[in-house]
């Protein structure tokens, strides 16, 4: 299968996918775009030196039949997109890629790769088929990471320097909520774990806190973790952290917010809804995602596989 790499057009995204010291063996031939180590110093020749072919991103989307960007695709590239291409990334098909998948995706009746760490699935028409070969958490570092950087970026940004007088609540302990706590803990806050069998009792004690670290992600038509009647609850100037980017769904009411400008008030909360804060350490970052990347994505060849879908 010819395989495209595109640099992602996405707002403020820096990470590179897929690094040249991690290509070997791979069954795919692999068409890198112009230019696309660039934000951490690699230069085109190096991916040459590994085998791969640099091209135009327009030559790439007229000649590859998968397509890969890292983060969700954006319109000024629906136009360059054929018929029937596999598209894979962190699409996001139920979430924040909806519109994307809802319109030009069916339309051109694409095959989306959604390389979620938890349930890696291809999308096409209306079904949603697990891709076996990619366990579960084959990404993990990188979810990590998002909590380690959603949380240093947040508190940066709204000048806040937390310390033992501080109080935390972090909700949920998976991946993203780890990076969070080893932040806080680090700065020697008072922090408080809460899980699901105990959000009654965050939910009595809500007022009490500062900062509140999100790391639950809402499944479709799930009640929100905390909702507009939970936030009047919440101390003024306090700072919520949605370290698991799931705007209007964790925290009702949020919506998406960039590197950029990450931060905004409503009813005197601040709220944090970055949904691509890896790439602050973008170079860190780069070097965890090409590692798994390359293990379970890049190295296969899917096409036989979606041959039968």
């Amino acid at each position: 299968m010819k395989t495209g790499l595109i640099i992602p057009t996405y707002p403020f995204e820096k990470r590179v996918a897929l690094l040249p010291q991690d290509i070997q063996g791979f069954e795919n031939e692999l068409i890198i775009e112009e230019g696309f180590g660039n934000t951490i110093g690699i230069h085109d020749d190096q991916y040459i030196e590994k085998g791969c072919s640099i091209s135009s991103r327009e030559y790439i989307f007229k000649n590859c039949d998968s397509i890969f960007c890292l983060k969700l695709m954006q319109p000024v590239d629906y136009p360059y997109l054929r018929r029937g291409q596999l598209v894979s990334g962190w699409t996001h098909p139920t979430g924040s890629g909806s519109a994307f998948f809802n319109s030009v995706a069916q339309d051109l009746e694409l095959l989306i790769a959604d390389l979620d760490n938890i349930y890696p699935s291809l999308f096409y028409k209306d079904r949603k088929i697990p891709i076996p070969w990619i366990p579960r958490d084959f990404i993990r570092e990188n979810s990590v990471m998002a909590g380690t950087a959603s949380t240093l970026h947040a508190i940066v940004s709204y000048g806040l320097f937390p310390d033992s007088n501080t109080k935390v609540a972090i909700l949920a302990p998976g991946n993203v909520s780890q990076g969070a706590y080893q932040v806080m803990a680090k700065l020697g806050c008072n922090i408080r774990l809460f899980y699901r069998k105990t959000m009654n009792e965050f939910y009595d004690s809500i007022d009490q806190y500062d900062i509140i670290i999100n790391g639950i992600e809402v499944d479709d038509g799930r009640s929100h973790i905390i909702n507009i009647e939970n936030q009047k609850l919440i101390k003024r100037g306090a700072l919520l952290i949605d370290a698991a980017a799931d705007a209007g769904n964790a925290i009702e009411g949020t919506h998406y917010t960039n590197i950029g400008d990450p931060i905004y008030i409503n009813n005197g909360l601040a709220f944090y809804e970055v949904n691509n804060s890896p790439s602050i350490l973008y170079r860190k970052a780069s070097e965890i995602i090409s590692k798994s990347l390359s293990r379970w994505v890049f190295s296969r060849d899917f096409q036989d596989y979606f041959k039968l879908i």
